[in-house]
């Protein structure tokens, strides 16, 4: 997904991977709470897909975190 917003979704997808290792959760366990594909979660965490804002909140739900966690971006 090399568009205008990669480096956003890269930043999205790098907090979501931190958050999700910190509460030692697999890609698959995260997916399933979502209901979305582990394939799926991958491409976000790496910024190969963009997903809905939708799915972002199932996903700040499933990690226990509020939403704005995901878009905080570090230098």
């Amino acid at each position: 997904m090399k568009n205008r917003n990669f480096d956003t979704w890269l930043q999205i997808g790098l907090n979501i991977l931190h958050y999700r290792k910190e509460q030692g959760m697999t890609q698959m366990q995260l997916a399933e709470k979502c209901g979305i594909s582990r394939n799926f979660m991958q491409r976000i965490e790496t910024a190969a897909s963009a997903c809905s804002l939708d799915t972002l909140i199932d996903i700040a739900e499933a990690l226990k975190i509020p939403l704005t966690k995901l878009f905080e971006f570090r230098d």
